[in-house]
Order: structure tokens, then sequence, then C-alpha cells
């Protein structure tokens, strides 16, 4: 599945080895790419070594990639403590630290002193504004978001968001790069809170939450209905798409009568909210909207790996990537 090198389009650069960074990182030495890795101290290096190390052997079990691959793959990858020289000689840098917009700033400031004014600086942040962390340095121009979606090598969907000042070149670059990552890139012409993706997800989280708090369905009920009705569409047809395929007729004559119906709250409902009151955030710490034992969690983390790694090696096949 590897590449030719000379059509790789840029020289890569992460900024991060935590979850994302190093899932990045893997997902673009699968491709061919040869990736430097910054992380803050050892500690954090060898866990992202270990996370890379643990996701090969994983690919490895399901046939994504071959024996013979493995050692290649994980070459491909080099961690550093120094910034500099992590980023020297990179084009485009994905920068995937912590979720704080000052602590962004300050890292995209670093490193546009330490970079040529035309390599990119891509965040790989969820929901902060790419207009908001190139507040501070000198040519926004070059800055966007790349917003992979965890797990970062198996899922192919990355989000590039446009800043106020973004330039056309720095998207088309983006767009190339992930093109030759094997992701799946849309681009995001506005910078609007939560994109497109989150904005979805978390729609059908409030209408899940408000049928829940209407004592309409069990969680447990509303979850199947997700997974066993436009769960089982979604990876072929998205909404719009699924809305043509069943009549614009029919979905407009819902749409006049239930719109008015769903929910429009502007916070977390009730269940929600006392749950995290108490101290209950899920699978991290044992209790949710479900009971999460050590059993019950490494169940559903294979059952999702699984998954995604069943639809990424359909992916492979239909993007004729697959080496036999």
């Amino acid at each position: 599945m590897d590449r030719d090198m000379r059509t790789l389009p840029e020289s890569l650069a992460i900024i991060g080895a935590g979850t994302m960074g190093h899932s990045i990182a893997l997902s673009a030495a699968m491709a061919g790419f040869e990736v430097s890795i910054w992380g803050t101290n050892l500690q954090d290096i060898q866990r992202g070594k270990d996370g890379v190390a643990q996701k090969i052997g994983v690919l490895r079990e399901y046939e994504v990639i071959r024996s013979d691959e493995q050692a290649a793959i994980k070459a491909r990858i080099q961690f550093t403590t120094s910034l500099q020289e992590c980023v020297r000689g990179a084009s485009f840098i994905i920068e995937g630290i912590p979720e704080q917009l000052e602590m962004k700033q300050q890292m995209f400031r670093q490193l546009e002193a330490l970079c040529p004014v035309d390599t990119i600086l891509a965040s790989n942040t969820s929901g902060l504004s790419p207009t908001a962390i190139a507040g501070l340095i000198e040519h926004p121009e070059r800055t966007l978001v790349t917003h992979f979606w965890n797990p970062g090598h198996l899922i192919p969907l990355v989000e590039v968001i446009r800043g106020e000042r973004t330039s056309d070149a720095a998207v088309d670059r983006a767009m190339a790069l992930l093109d030759a990552m094997g992701k799946k890139p849309i681009l995001v012409k506005k910078d609007i809170l939560g994109s497109v993706g989150n904005r979805l997800q978390y729609a059908l989280f409030r209408e899940a939450q408000y049928i829940y708090e209407q004592g309409a369905a069990s969680i447990e009920d509303i979850d199947k209905a997700v997974r066993y009705s436009i769960g089982r569409r979604l990876p072929v047809t998205g909404p719009f798409m699924t809305a043509d395929m069943g009549g614009l007729d029919v979905f407009d004559a819902i749409s006049s009568y239930l719109f008015p119906d769903l929910g429009t709250q502007q916070a977390s409902l009730s269940a929600m909210r006392s749950f995290v009151d108490a101290g209950n955030y899920g699978q991290k710490n044992g209790k949710g909207f479900y009971d999460w034992s050590p059993e019950q969690s490494r169940k559903m983390n294979e059952a999702r790996e699984r998954e995604l790694i069943e639809w990424l090696k359909k992916d492979l096949v239909e993007d004729g990537k697959e080496e036999k």
C-alpha cells in the first residue's frame, strides 16, 4: 500500500505525540510519508511509540498491512523532544497539542519563527477557530485547520477549515496532502463553530437526549434505533442523498410537521447534566449513560476498532491502494 516517494506532495511534521498526533503520523507513514513527531518529554514520546506499535500490530492482525511492511512503516516515524529538529525541512506542519486556545496561539508563534513563510501551519483542533488560532502570527494566510477524527488512522474524514485569511493555495495544498494520505477531505468554506461533522453529530445527540427526556424510549432503544436504521445507511448515503432517494416530496412533508416538534434546547438536558455534575463521565471513569466495567470497555473498544478496520479495508479496495 506504499506510494512512490516521488509523488508525495509535502514533507510532514506533527506537533504532539498524543492520541491524535501519533495516529495521524501512522496514517501518513502507511501512505509512504516520512514523518517527524514532537513530544513534550521522553515519557510522552514513549507513549506515542507504544501507541504506534500497538496500532500497527492490530492492523497486521486484520491484514490491512503485511508482516513485511510493519518495520518500514514504523521506521518512517521519527520522534524528538526538539521542536526545531522536528520542523526542520518540513513544508506542512500539523499541530495536535491540547485544546487550549492560548497554548495553540503560542505554539503557532513558535512555529512561525522556526519555519519559512511558505510552510503550511495546520491545527488538528476539533472545535477552536482557525482564525483565532492564527490571531498572533504575521502570516495567517498559510494557516488552517485539518480536523482528523479519532482514531485518526482509521477514520477517513478530515475537515479542512478555512480561517478568515486562509489563502486558496494553503487550502489546495492541504487537500492534496490529505488525498495523498488516502483520506477523504472535505472543505469547510467558513470558520463556523463545530464545522460540519460535529454540528451533525451534536444535532443527533441533542435529539437523542430530548427523546429520552420525554420518556418516549430508553437509552438502549434510542441507541438501537440509530444503529439498526439510519446507522446502516449512513456509510453509503448522507442526509442529502438519503432525501433524494427517499423522495424530496416525502421529506418535505415530514419536515413540515416534524421540525416544529424537534428539541431546541440550548444546553445539555437534565439527565446528561446530572451525570456530569456527579462526576460520571462515561467510559473514562466507569459510569455514564451506561455502566463501564473493564470488560465492557475492552469489548466495545475492540468492536468499534474491528468495524472501523473492516471499513478501512473496503476503502482501500475501492481506492485501488491495497496490495495483494
